[in-house]
């Protein structure tokens, strides 16, 4: 296999695979990063909001699945919240560019 291009520079508590290949991966400041997982490109980034009256430290995500569909992602959170996560169904290439150019020189395992 080989490494994720990026790095999320937190401890990884979940990740889910939809069958379209988008992987999610939840960590333990609250960071969601979306990937391809073919690739390994890291093409979303998204941070977790703290239910009311919780601490910021309260922001982990400790697990994360994709419903029957695969186009909804459920979160389980830190702060005791369960978050349903779906598509921007009006996101296009003009608003949300897709800049990728894979490296040459990526390391297998």
């Amino acid at each position: 296999m080989h490494n994720m291009l990026s790095q999320q520079k937190t401890i990884i508590n979940a990740m889910a695979v939809n069958e379209e290949g988008v992987m999610a991966t939840g960590g333990d400041n609250g960071s969601l990063w979306f990937w391809d997982w073919k690739s390994g490109h890291n093409f979303q980034q998204s941070q977790t909001i703290v239910q009311p009256g919780s601490l910021d430290s309260e922001a982990g995500i400790y697990a994360c699945s994709y419903d029957v569909k695969g186009t909804k992602l459920v979160t389980c959170e830190a702060d005791k919240t369960i978050k349903m996560w779906k598509e921007d169904e009006n996101a296009t290439p003009e608003t949300h560019p897709l800049h990728f150019r894979p490296p040459k020189d990526i390391r297998r395992f």
